[in-house]
């Protein structure tokens, strides 16, 4: 862990402490001049850095990270180039890296540690690579989405943009028959350590799960129906590790839903309030309470709550790019974040649990170095401005209990403000009917073959005009095919018949006419 001095950033939420270990700032290059590196002394923020782990970062993107399940290294997937690198943790710095031909969606730890693990790509490929280096590939029949590994049957699970769950035996070295799922394609596939029960989530909303025992759907609920959306997807699925028996479910609306497997009714659902999907859902059993915490991911915000309750605990929103994933570490309150930057930052919510053994420094640290200020953000509540408050007609409540100034605007219960909103954009059914409409006549007008005509010289605009016309009324004719609408004898004229029509022939070829028209 390299610490030069600086003090640690605080941040307090729902009166919960959270501090920021890792600078989002970029790291000093190694051919950097030696006239700017001795410059860098006068620098306050760089003065001020501290660094979990060295190197933890890449050029552009971090898409995936992963720690192994004995907690001696983390794994981290980026671009660009496509790569992967691994780090010790006992060292805090980088062990190896390498590069793939494609980038990395999703990768699962097979064994205790780096030595075997299995690489799901955007090119359809799974590679396989042991401590040497990579072992073999395999191409699956459609895009992968999501990949889990059972280590009861060395069954390799790929969920892809298809019905079927692709099997690949690694103890055999061979495909097995797909389980066949009732949605038209799965994004995630999860499995529960208890009682090894596989999970596969839709894009229909449905959860469908398997016992791969008797290789056959044991139970299949539209899981996203109950938080009231239509047309959603299921983004995001993670089982209970303490009891089994409960599931949470993330939909691409952005609520997380939790399940009894005994029930189809949702016990409780928690909404995000960014709209986006979930990305990743974890069960947090930490040394602090008994009860486990859930960590729910979206691209915006990581949000740690109480499933029984489902009261927020504390979150976490970087100030650099969007979230593509979470890095939690069992146990404790370290938490590693994969950004579309190139920096990883990391997290340490001392309420949530103490530091990992290999850093136990940290819990010192941040009692001995916190900054006297801090930030206080409040939790649950929605940031509007006055021009906010004026377009939904909430003026009236500034000065209220129901507001709450803060700096530039107002923070105001979210719940008060979808009613507000909902309220304040009312659904015109008769302009969605007319937004339909003009879709379908679009995409027919797409698929349609068109006919270049070629415009005369003279008078083009009019003769434009003209032509659009007679598209127009063939448009509405073809739409209402089941009521025959007559033309009038006025619009029958306006045709491209007009100009093969020797009377009006003069008009599209003589200049001067086009000046007494203009």
């Amino acid at each position: 862990m390299d610490y030069d001095g600086g003090k640690l950033k605080s941040t307090s939420i729902n009166g919960v402490k959270m501090y920021s270990i890792a600078s989002q700032q970029r790291s000093l290059a190694t051919w950097l001049d030696p006239k700017k590196r001795r410059a860098l002394r006068k620098d306050q923020n760089y003065l001020q850095r501290m660094e979990l782990i060295q190197d933890l970062r890449f050029e552009t993107a971090t898409t995936k990270i992963k720690a192994t399940p004995d907690g001696e290294f983390v794994i981290a997937a980026g671009i660009y180039p496509p790569q992967v690198k691994v780090y010790e943790l006992r060292e805090f710095s980088l062990k190896f890296e390498r590069h793939l031909d494609s980038e990395i969606i999703d990768f699962e730890v097979l064994a205790g540690d780096y030595s075997k693990l299995a690489f799901l790509c955007a090119d359809r490929s799974v590679y396989l690579h042991a401590k040497y280096g990579k072992h073999y590939s395999v191409r699956i029949p459609r895009m992968g989405r999501d990949i889990v590994y059972d280590c009861w049957s060395c069954d390799l699970l790929c969920a892809a943009s298809s019905p079927e769950l692709y099997r690949i035996n690694l103890e055999q070295g061979r495909f097995l028959s797909s389980l066949s799922t009732q949605s038209a394609a799965l994004n995630v596939v999860s499995r529960s350590k208890l009682h090894g029960l596989v999970a596969c989530g839709g894009e229909d909303g449905a959860v469908e799960c398997f016992d791969l025992r008797t290789k056959s759907s044991v139970g299949r609920i539209n899981a996203v129906a109950p938080a009231g959306d239509i047309d959603q997807e299921v983004t995001a699925l993670e089982f209970d590790e303490k009891t089994g028996f409960l599931m949470a479910v993330g939909s691409s609306a952005g609520k997380v839903l939790i399940y009894d497997l005994r029930s189809s009714h949702p016990i409780q659902v928690k909404d995000h309030m960014y709209g986006s999907p979930i990305l990743d859902i974890k069960w947090h059993q930490t040394l602090n309470s008994e009860a486990p915490k859930l960590i729910t991911t979206d691209n915006h915000i990581v949000r740690i709550w109480d499933p029984d309750t489902g009261e927020g605990m504390t979150s976490i929103e970087p100030t650099a790019g969007t979230i593509n994933d979470i890095c939690a570490f069992p146990g404790s309150g370290l938490m590693l974040l994969a950004l579309d930057c190139s920096q990883i930052p990391s997290y340490f919510i001392p309420d949530l649990g103490p530091a990992p053994n290999w850093c136990s420094e940290l819990q010192k640290l941040t009692e001995e170095l916190e900054e006297g200020g801090q930030t206080t953000i409040y939790d649950d509540f929605k940031f509007l401005t006055k021009e906010d408050l004026e377009r939904l007609k909430l003026t009236g409540l500034i000065g209220t209990n129901l507001l709450r100034a803060y700096m530039h605007g107002f923070f105001i219960d979210y719940r008060l403000y979808k009613k507000a909103k909902a309220l304040a954009e009312t659904f015109d059914y008769a302009e969605y009917i007319e937004q339909r409409k003009g879709e379908k006549l679009e995409k027919e007008r797409a698929q349609r073959i068109t006919i270049k005509r070629k415009l005369p010289k003279v008078n083009r605009t009019l003769a434009k005009s003209i032509l659009d016309n007679e598209d127009a009324e063939n448009e509405i004719k073809d739409a209402d095919s089941n009521e025959t609408k007559k033309l009038s004898k006025k619009k029958k004229a306006l045709g491209s018949e007009i100009l093969k029509d020797e009377r009006f022939g003069n008009m599209f070829e003589n200049k001067n006419v086009q000046k007494c028209i203009g």
